[in-house]
C-alpha cells in the first residue's frame, strides 16, 4: 500500500486526493471519504434532474479539465491538469450528451458536454 500511495501522489506531478487520504488515514478513511462524497454528489445530481452515479474513479486532471465558456465570452479551465481527482461520467449516447462529475476535498464540479467532449457547459461548481 505504501508504494501505491507514493505512486499516485507522483504520477501526474500534482496533488492526488486518493494518495493524501491513504497516506494520512489509510485505505479505510479513503473509502469512507469516497462514499460520503458520492452521497453528496448524488444529491446535487438529483437536484439537477440527472441520474445518480454508482462510484467515483481516480481521473488525471488533463483528461477532465475542459474549457468552460463564461458570460464574458472568455473560456476558462477550472482544474489543474496535473492533479488527480475523483469523478465519473453519465453518458446519454442516443442524445449525444454526457454529464461529468469531478471532485476533491475542496469542490464538486458537474458539467455537460457532447459525447466527443466538445461544447462543455458548467452546471454546478460547489465549494465544500
Amino acid at each position: 500500500m505504501r508504494f501505491w500511495s507514493s505512486f499516485l501522489s507522483t504520477t501526474a506531478g500534482g496533488r492526488c486526493v486518493a494518495a493524501e487520504y491513504i497516506k494520512f488515514g489509510g485505505l479505510e478513511a479513503y473509502q469512507q471519504f469516497k462514499q460520503e462524497l458520492l452521497s453528496e454528489i448524488n444529491v446535487l445530481l438529483a437536484a439537477q434532474g440527472i441520474g445518480a452515479i454508482d462510484g467515483l474513479f481516480e481521473l488525471v486532471g488533463e483528461y477532465v479539465n475542459l474549457e468552460y465558456p463564461m458570460p464574458s465570452g472568455e473560456k476558462v479551465k477550472l482544474l489543474n491538469d496535473k492533479n488527480i481527482y475523483l469523478g465519473a461520467q453519465i453518458e446519454f449516447a442516443d442524445l449525444g450528451i454526457c454529464y461529468g462529475v469531478v471532485a476533491d476535498t475542496g469542490f464538486i464540479l458537474i458539467c455537460s458536454y457532447s459525447v466527443n467532449g466538445s461544447e462543455p457547459e458548467l452546471i454546478v461548481y460547489k465549494k465544500r
